[in-house]
Order: structure tokens, then sequence, then C-alpha cells
């Protein structure tokens, strides 16, 4: 076929392709100039409690079909986190990200973290003793308290899986001693569980690398569970957030008022929160789980010229005969 850019833009050029990368970090409208595209589609984190937030859901479609008329574009935001978290309350879940083309991809958000202590007893613990809770489930789970489970990941299930579970709290969940919380799930790997016979929490699971932007980026990493800390013993350390924007979790000190924050989830990774940390009277706030992100990677998105000439190359070749 014929192909003409003419004029005093150049002669004849064969034309290449360009990939077309489109990133949202807010909702919007996606038109297509392919008919296909690599996608990737990460949901808003969970917050933290007192245990880690999950990581929001992640998929990577490669390939998906592009429909040739506007696509509508969510991106959801992380869970909120939660303030003064020495009274009992729960985490808040993230938000769903979806690209809703013909074949609406929908990536679920985030579980949050466990709850904090309630004066009602837990199904393991007999009446007026301490009740502690598990995390919840989403696209990966929360972190669990005491006595308390991780929250499922890659809930609702797809394949590939959009995310793991959280881990599990250590300590019966009636006593104040030896008593420590979860890490939230990630995308990559399962929230740590508490470490035990210790009051630190756990690391937040991994994320999962991708490089649909051009270049390697880490996504949906969980929360750290915080530290807890009741008794007259040496401050215990949050968890780590897991790589991919989870929050650490919170430091514990002893019975004093600078108990440390959760530390919120990366913006547009949709990493979890940290869990808050509590030492009886001190009071501490969750972090937030990060918002999402919907990255459009289209292969042969854009048509580039292979050349252009100028006035005078071009009055050149034409008096020189070689302009074709």
């Amino acid at each position: 076929m014929a192909l003409s850019n003419g004029g005093i833009i150049g002669k004849d050029n064969d034309p290449t392709t360009a990939v077309k990368i489109t990133s949202f970090t807010s909702s919007g409208t996606f038109n297509a100039t392919d008919s296909e595209c690599n996608l990737l589609v990460v949901a808003g984190g969970g917050s933290g409690a007192y245990a880690g937030g999950g990581a929001g859901g992640y998929r990577a479609i490669n390939p998906h079909p592009l429909p040739g008329s506007a696509v509508t574009v969510t991106v959801g935001a992380g869970g909120a986190g939660v303030p003064d978290m020495s009274s009992s309350k729960a985490g808040n879940n993230g938000n769903p990200s979806v690209f809703a083309s013909a074949t609406p991809i929908t990536s679920t958000a985030g579980g949050a973290g466990g709850a904090g202590y309630s004066s009602h007893a837990g199904p393991a613990g007999p009446p007026g003793l301490v009740a502690f809770h598990s995390g919840k489930d989403g696209g990966s789970g929360g972190g669990g308290t005491p006595g308390g489970a991780g929250g499922s990941g890659n809930t609702p299930p797809v394949s590939p899986s959009q995310g793991s579970a959280g881990g599990s709290g250590f300590g019966y969940p009636g006593t104040y001693t030896n008593r420590g919380t979860a890490g939230g799930g990630g995308s990559g790997a399962v929230g740590s569980n508490a470490p035990t016979d210790s009051m630190a929490g756990g690391d937040g699971g991994a994320g999962t690398a991708n490089s649909i932007s051009g270049s390697p980026v880490t996504y949906a990493g969980g929360g750290g569970g915080s530290g807890q800390n009741e008794g007259p013993a040496p401050p215990k350390a949050g968890g780590a957030g897991g790589s991919g924007g989870g929050g650490a979790g919170g430091n514990a000190t002893t019975h004093t008022p600078s108990d440390t924050d959760g530390t919120s989830g990366s913006a547009n990774t949709g990493g979890g929160g940290g869990g808050a940390s509590f030492s009886g009277p001190a009071v501490a706030d969750s972090g937030s789980g990060g918002s999402g992100i919907v990255i459009v990677n289209e292969p042969n998105g854009t048509w580039t010229a292979s050349g252009v000439w100028n006035m005078y190359d071009q009055y050149t070749y034409r008096t020189d005969g070689t302009w074709l």
C-alpha cells in the first residue's frame, strides 16, 4: 500500500508503530487508538486497624481487547485510616478499580486489618475478657489481631489470583500479654503472622512488579501489623510494609502517650495501611490504604514517520533530481 506524507514534510517513508501508555491515577474516560492493549488494574488498599490492611486487588491482563467506543475508568480510593485505635473500632476496606470495556475488568478493594479490642468475649474466650478480630476479606485480606485469622484474599475469586490472605494474630484473645497483630496480604505473598510469643507486628505481604509503564514498578503490598505492649517491657516494633506501597505498623512503647501511628499505603500503588499500636492509655491512628491505579499500554497505539526534511534539503534534492 502506498503511503504519502509528501509536501515539505518529506518523501514517502515507511511509518513505524510506537507504544502508547495511558495512566489513570483518578477516574476518567479512555479512548483507544489500537484494537487491544496490555492492562493493569489495581484497587485501593484497605486501611490498618490494629493489624495491617490488605492490598487492593491486582489484575494484569495481557492482551485485553479494546472497543471502538470510549471506556469508563474507575480508580478506587484507599480505605480511610481510623483515629484513636484505643477504642473498639474497625478499619475500612478500600474501593474497587474498574476498566469498563465490553469485558469489564474489576479489581476488588483491599480488606481492612483486624479491629481493636471490645468489651465482650470472643468465640474462644470466657465471658468478661477482651475479644479481638479477624482481618476483612478483599483483593488481599487484612491481618488478624490476637485470636483472629487473616482475611481471605482473591475475594471474589478470579484467575490469575488478584491477591493473598492476611496473616494470623498471636495470643489468646482474653489476655494482655505476649500478643501480636499480623500483616495484611499483598498481591505476591500472604501477610506474615504475628511473631510467636512476642508483641511485635507481622510484616505485610509483598506486592508484584510490573513494567507496563515502561519501567518496573511494584504494586499492591500489604500493610504491617502494629506492635503491642501492655507490660513493663521494651518497646515493640510494628511490622514492615510489604514491597509495593504497603504502610508500616506503628511501634508500641510502655504505657506512655508516645505510641506511633500506622503509616499510610503509598498513593497509586494499592498498598495496605499500617496498623496502629496500643499500650494502655496511649492513643494512635491507623494508616490509610493507598489509592489504586489503571494503566493501559497499547503496543500499536501511535504512528511515527521515519524522518522529516527542511525546505533547504527539499530544494537540494529536487534540483539534484533525487527527490522521489
